[in-house]
Protein backbone atom coordinates (compact mmCIF):
# COMPACT_ATOMS: atom_id res chain seq x y z
CA UNK A 1 0.00 0.00 0.00
CA UNK A 2 2.91 2.16 0.48
CA UNK A 3 3.67 2.92 -3.17
CA UNK A 4 -0.38 4.25 -3.72
CA UNK A 5 0.84 7.06 -0.79
CA UNK A 6 3.93 7.84 -3.37
CA UNK A 7 2.67 11.05 -5.46
CA UNK A 8 5.34 10.01 -8.69
CA UNK A 9 3.47 6.91 -8.67
CA UNK A 10 0.17 8.26 -8.18
CA UNK A 11 0.86 10.44 -11.11
CA UNK A 12 1.67 7.66 -13.00
CA UNK A 13 -1.39 5.87 -12.34
CA UNK A 14 -4.29 8.56 -12.56
CA UNK A 15 -2.86 9.22 -16.03
CA UNK A 16 -3.37 5.95 -17.14
CA UNK A 17 -6.72 5.90 -16.30
CA UNK A 18 -7.97 8.83 -16.20
CA UNK A 19 -8.71 8.96 -20.06
CA UNK A 20 -10.84 5.85 -19.50
CA UNK A 21 -12.82 7.09 -16.59
CA UNK A 22 -13.15 10.33 -18.85
CA UNK A 23 -14.71 8.03 -21.49
CA UNK A 24 -16.92 6.07 -19.39
CA UNK A 25 -17.94 9.27 -17.24
CA UNK A 26 -18.89 11.25 -20.63
CA UNK A 27 -20.65 8.06 -21.94
CA UNK A 28 -22.99 7.68 -18.52
CA UNK A 29 -23.57 11.55 -18.81
CA UNK A 30 -24.63 11.43 -22.53
CA UNK A 31 -26.71 8.17 -21.87
CA UNK A 32 -28.52 9.68 -18.80
CA UNK A 33 -29.35 12.81 -20.30
CA UNK A 34 -31.00 10.64 -23.54
CA UNK A 35 -33.11 8.78 -20.51
CA UNK A 36 -34.12 11.97 -19.06
CA UNK A 37 -35.40 13.18 -22.00
CA UNK A 38 -36.55 10.52 -24.17
CA UNK A 39 -37.38 7.93 -22.05
CA UNK A 40 -38.40 8.94 -18.41
CA UNK A 41 -42.08 10.56 -18.66
CA UNK A 42 -43.75 13.84 -17.29
CA UNK A 43 -44.98 13.78 -13.53
CA UNK A 44 -48.58 13.05 -13.46
CA UNK A 45 -48.59 16.11 -11.18
CA UNK A 46 -45.22 18.02 -11.22
CA UNK A 47 -44.85 17.69 -15.62
CA UNK A 48 -42.04 18.18 -17.23
CA UNK A 49 -40.78 19.93 -14.27
CA UNK A 50 -40.21 16.78 -12.20
CA UNK A 51 -36.87 16.85 -15.03
CA UNK A 52 -35.16 18.99 -12.96
CA UNK A 53 -34.80 16.01 -10.08
CA UNK A 54 -32.00 13.85 -12.18
CA UNK A 55 -29.96 17.07 -11.99
CA UNK A 56 -30.87 17.78 -8.46
CA UNK A 57 -30.29 14.45 -7.20
CA UNK A 58 -27.49 13.69 -8.09
CA UNK A 59 -25.80 17.10 -6.82
CA UNK A 60 -27.38 16.57 -3.61
CA UNK A 61 -25.95 13.19 -3.41
CA UNK A 62 -22.43 14.63 -4.68
CA UNK A 63 -22.42 17.19 -2.32
CA UNK A 64 -22.80 15.32 0.90
CA UNK A 65 -20.16 12.35 -0.83
CA UNK A 66 -17.78 14.34 -1.14
CA UNK A 67 -17.52 15.71 2.35
CA UNK A 68 -17.32 11.98 3.37
CA UNK A 69 -14.14 12.18 1.06
CA UNK A 70 -13.25 14.85 2.76
CA UNK A 71 -13.54 14.08 6.07
CA UNK A 72 -11.68 10.32 5.42
CA UNK A 73 -9.07 12.38 4.15
CA UNK A 74 -9.09 14.38 7.14
CA UNK A 75 -8.52 11.25 9.18
CA UNK A 76 -5.83 10.62 6.74
CA UNK A 77 -3.93 13.65 7.79
CA UNK A 78 -4.38 13.64 11.45
CA UNK A 79 -4.04 9.88 12.05
CA UNK A 80 -2.28 8.02 9.61
CA UNK A 81 -0.10 10.75 7.96
CA UNK A 82 -0.83 10.04 5.20
CA UNK A 83 0.82 12.33 2.15
CA UNK A 84 -1.38 12.56 -0.05
CA UNK A 85 -5.00 12.68 2.45
CA UNK A 86 -4.87 16.79 2.85
CA UNK A 87 -4.17 17.02 -1.01
CA UNK A 88 -7.07 14.83 -1.31
CA UNK A 89 -9.03 17.12 1.07
CA UNK A 90 -8.28 20.04 -0.62
CA UNK A 91 -8.90 19.29 -3.95
CA UNK A 92 -12.21 17.75 -3.18
CA UNK A 93 -13.57 20.90 -1.36
CA UNK A 94 -13.82 23.32 -4.33
CA UNK A 95 -15.98 20.39 -5.44
CA UNK A 96 -18.45 19.43 -3.27
CA UNK A 97 -19.04 23.62 -2.54
CA UNK A 98 -19.96 23.59 -6.63
CA UNK A 99 -22.18 20.23 -6.64
CA UNK A 100 -24.14 21.91 -3.36
CA UNK A 101 -24.63 25.45 -5.18
CA UNK A 102 -26.06 22.91 -7.81
CA UNK A 103 -28.27 21.49 -5.44
CA UNK A 104 -29.40 25.15 -3.74
CA UNK A 105 -29.74 26.37 -7.21
CA UNK A 106 -31.85 23.17 -9.31
CA UNK A 107 -33.53 22.79 -5.56
CA UNK A 108 -34.84 26.50 -5.87
CA UNK A 109 -36.01 26.27 -9.66
CA UNK A 110 -37.89 23.03 -8.78
CA UNK A 111 -39.45 24.61 -5.81
CA UNK A 112 -40.74 27.45 -7.24
CA UNK A 113 -43.64 25.89 -9.27
CA UNK A 114 -43.89 22.88 -7.09
CA UNK A 115 -44.43 24.96 -3.39
CA UNK A 116 -44.68 28.31 -4.59
CA UNK A 117 -41.43 29.82 -3.16
CA UNK A 118 -37.69 29.96 -4.15
CA UNK A 119 -36.76 29.45 -0.54
CA UNK A 120 -38.13 28.25 3.06
CA UNK A 121 -36.09 27.78 6.25
CA UNK A 122 -37.10 23.98 6.61
CA UNK A 123 -34.95 21.96 8.44
CA UNK A 124 -33.40 19.96 4.57
CA UNK A 125 -32.63 23.37 2.94
CA UNK A 126 -30.99 25.26 6.13
CA UNK A 127 -28.74 21.91 6.65
CA UNK A 128 -27.26 22.05 2.64
CA UNK A 129 -26.99 25.66 3.33
CA UNK A 130 -24.72 25.56 6.20
CA UNK A 131 -22.83 22.26 4.24
CA UNK A 132 -22.19 25.03 1.46
CA UNK A 133 -20.95 27.69 3.88
CA UNK A 134 -18.83 25.40 5.65
CA UNK A 135 -17.29 24.40 2.34
CA UNK A 136 -16.53 27.83 1.33
CA UNK A 137 -14.99 28.68 4.93
CA UNK A 138 -12.35 25.53 4.17
CA UNK A 139 -11.38 26.84 0.88
CA UNK A 140 -11.27 30.51 2.25
CA UNK A 141 -8.80 28.67 5.40
CA UNK A 142 -6.30 27.23 2.95
CA UNK A 143 -6.10 30.52 1.46
CA UNK A 144 -5.51 32.39 4.44
CA UNK A 145 -2.76 30.16 6.46
CA UNK A 146 0.33 30.39 4.43
CA UNK A 147 1.96 26.89 5.86
CA UNK A 148 0.75 23.98 4.21
CA UNK A 149 1.18 22.12 7.04
CA UNK A 150 -0.21 24.13 9.33
CA UNK A 151 -3.57 24.87 6.85
CA UNK A 152 -4.32 20.96 6.42
CA UNK A 153 -4.14 20.32 10.16
CA UNK A 154 -6.50 22.84 10.56
CA UNK A 155 -8.95 22.32 7.27
CA UNK A 156 -8.64 18.39 8.58
CA UNK A 157 -10.22 19.51 12.48
CA UNK A 158 -12.77 21.94 11.27
CA UNK A 159 -14.08 18.50 8.82
CA UNK A 160 -14.40 16.43 11.31
CA UNK A 161 -16.16 18.84 13.22
CA UNK A 162 -18.50 20.05 10.25
CA UNK A 163 -19.17 16.24 9.42
CA UNK A 164 -22.26 16.47 12.00
CA UNK A 165 -23.86 18.19 9.50
CA UNK A 166 -24.25 14.71 6.65
CA UNK A 167 -26.25 13.12 8.94
CA UNK A 168 -28.56 15.79 9.74
CA UNK A 169 -29.03 16.76 6.37
CA UNK A 170 -29.62 12.79 5.31
CA UNK A 171 -32.11 12.07 8.39
CA UNK A 172 -34.18 16.25 8.64
CA UNK A 173 -37.14 14.69 6.76
CA UNK A 174 -37.82 12.29 9.17
CA UNK A 175 -36.95 14.41 12.13
CA UNK A 176 -38.80 17.10 11.59
CA UNK A 177 -41.55 18.24 9.19
CA UNK A 178 -40.07 19.63 5.85
CA UNK A 179 -41.17 20.15 3.19
CA UNK A 180 -38.96 17.64 1.24
CA UNK A 181 -40.34 13.91 1.02
CA UNK A 182 -38.89 11.35 2.39
CA UNK A 183 -36.16 9.53 0.97
CA UNK A 184 -37.64 7.61 -2.03
CA UNK A 185 -34.57 5.40 -3.46
CA UNK A 186 -32.60 4.25 -0.28
CA UNK A 187 -35.00 2.97 1.63
CA UNK A 188 -36.47 0.39 3.65
CA UNK A 189 -38.62 -1.69 1.42
CA UNK A 190 -37.15 -0.82 -1.78
CA UNK A 191 -37.36 2.38 -4.09
CA UNK A 192 -40.84 4.16 -4.14
CA UNK A 193 -39.79 5.32 -7.28
CA UNK A 194 -41.31 3.71 -10.65
CA UNK A 195 -38.65 1.91 -12.77
CA UNK A 196 -39.26 4.45 -15.85
CA UNK A 197 -37.87 7.38 -13.69
CA UNK A 198 -35.76 5.45 -11.40
CA UNK A 199 -33.34 4.43 -14.39
CA UNK A 200 -32.47 7.37 -15.56
CA UNK A 201 -31.92 8.69 -12.31
CA UNK A 202 -29.43 6.45 -11.39
CA UNK A 203 -27.38 6.45 -14.62
CA UNK A 204 -27.37 10.03 -14.24
CA UNK A 205 -25.97 9.84 -10.69
CA UNK A 206 -23.68 7.01 -11.68
CA UNK A 207 -22.68 9.41 -14.67
CA UNK A 208 -22.00 12.22 -12.45
CA UNK A 209 -20.15 10.09 -9.79
CA UNK A 210 -17.80 9.41 -12.39
CA UNK A 211 -17.23 12.75 -13.30
CA UNK A 212 -16.62 13.63 -9.58
CA UNK A 213 -13.88 11.47 -9.54
CA UNK A 214 -12.23 12.44 -12.60
CA UNK A 215 -12.39 15.92 -11.52
CA UNK A 216 -11.05 15.14 -8.37
CA UNK A 217 -8.10 12.50 -9.23
CA UNK A 218 -7.35 16.15 -11.74
CA UNK A 219 -7.45 18.28 -8.99
CA UNK A 220 -5.01 16.14 -6.41
CA UNK A 221 -2.45 16.02 -9.52
CA UNK A 222 -2.74 19.59 -10.02
CA UNK A 223 -1.82 19.94 -5.78
CA UNK A 224 1.09 17.49 -6.52
CA UNK A 225 2.26 19.29 -9.22
CA UNK A 226 1.81 22.72 -7.77
CA UNK A 227 3.36 21.68 -4.59
CA UNK A 228 6.31 20.55 -6.46
CA UNK A 229 6.57 23.46 -8.10
CA UNK A 230 6.70 25.39 -4.79
CA UNK A 231 9.30 23.12 -3.69
CA UNK A 232 11.55 23.95 -6.51
CA UNK A 233 10.83 27.58 -6.39
CA UNK A 234 12.44 27.81 -2.87
CA UNK A 235 15.04 25.96 -3.51
CA UNK A 236 16.08 27.25 -6.27
CA UNK A 237 15.96 31.07 -4.01
CA UNK A 238 18.00 29.21 -1.74
CA UNK A 239 20.64 28.21 -4.24
CA UNK A 240 20.74 31.54 -5.92
CA UNK A 241 21.52 33.04 -2.55
CA UNK A 242 24.37 30.82 -2.04
CA UNK A 243 25.55 30.96 -5.35
CA UNK A 244 24.72 27.36 -6.08
CA UNK A 245 23.18 25.60 -9.02
CA UNK A 246 19.18 25.10 -8.35
CA UNK A 247 17.84 21.75 -7.92
CA UNK A 248 15.94 19.32 -10.30
CA UNK A 249 13.14 17.65 -9.54
CA UNK A 250 13.18 14.22 -9.68
CA UNK A 251 10.82 12.73 -11.89
CA UNK A 252 9.40 15.62 -12.59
Amino acid sequence: MLKYANPTYFLRLTAAVLPWLWGAAGLTLGLGLYMTFAVAPADYQQGETVRIMYIHVPAAWLSMFAYTVMTLSALGTLVWRHPLADASQQAAAPLGAGFTFICLVTGSLWGKPMWGTWWVWDARLTSVLVLFLIYLGLIALWNTIEEPLKAARAAAILTLVGVVNIPIIKFSVDWWNTLHQPASVLRMGGPAIHPTMLWPLLVMALGASLLFVCLHLMAIRNEILRRRLRRLSYLAAEAADHGLEPPVEAGA
